[in-house]
Parts: C-alpha cells; structure tokens; sequence
C-alpha cells in the first residue's frame, strides 16, 4: 500500500526510479524448473538444488531416489549439469 506524502516532503528518488539496465532483472519464465543433482548418497537420498524461472536462484533439497525421479516427472525439470 502506498503512502500519502505530507505536505512538503520530497519523494525518495532511490524508491521511485524507474529500473535502468543496471537494476533490471532478467525476463523470467515461471515455467522453466530446474534440477542440479549435489549428490546420490549410500542411502539412497538424493541431494539437490531447485529453481523455478532463474536457475541461479535455488532451494536445496533432499529426496529419495524415486520420489526425485517423480519430482523432476511433474514438474519437467530440466536437469542441469556442471
């Protein structure tokens, strides 16, 4: 929710500038997931990162090796390697 300006003041120009080349994000498509596997354990868990749009923003997770492969299934993750 915005707020009112009191009479007088000033709006900040470093919360109101328009994004410049330097600011902007890069386009994101929602629609894109990916996978990057850390590592197969002994226990069968499997450790990975996930990202949803930007692959350089991601959640670490673990699974087990079949609830991975069904992860990765509904959402058509593209696996990413190093």
């Amino acid at each position: 929710m915005a707020r009112a300006l009191k009479p007088g003041m000033q709006p900040d120009p470093n919360l109101t500038a328009a994004p410049t080349d330097e600011t902007a994000l890069p386009a994101v498509d929602l629609q894109r997931r990916y996978v990057r596997i850390q590592e197969r354990r002994d226990d069968g868990l499997v450790a990975f990162e996930f990202s949803i749009g930007w692959p350089e923003l991601a959640v670490e997770l673990l699974l087990p090796a079949r609830a991975f492969d069904e992860f990765c299934a509904i959402n058509r993750a593209v696996v990413l390697t190093d």
